[in-house]
């Protein structure tokens, strides 16, 4: 049987202040910690490896997410909601707002 859960990248940005075309304004958010929270419960830690990728094994039904230890600036993670389907790990990636402006 197949897991259920989620996999993706984990970007990071604005990187800078003024975002440049042609240079990158966001970066992989290696090192990173998402929280995976149900029913206002923490269920799951999962720690962004290199290059910015992730993967968790949750089981079915809705999910809040979140940027541990919390930022004080930038609007937090898009997107903070996500829904896990039975018997299928899917990509869903992550953006990281960093507030810098």
């Amino acid at each position: 049987m197949i897991a259920s859960g989620l996999h993706g990248i984990v970007m990071r940005g604005p990187t800078t202040p003024v975002c440049r075309v042609g240079t990158p304004c966001s970066a992989p958010a290696v090192g990173a910690t998402l929280e995976f929270d149900r029913d206002g419960k923490r269920v799951a830690l999962v720690h962004v490896g290199a290059h910015g990728t992730y993967s968790v094994r949750l089981v079915p039904g809705d999910y809040t997410v979140l940027v541990v230890p919390r930022q004080a600036i930038g609007r937090g993670i898009d997107p903070a909601r996500v829904h896990v389907f039975a018997g299928a790990s899917r990509r869903r990636n992550f953006e990281i707002d960093t507030g810098i402006r």
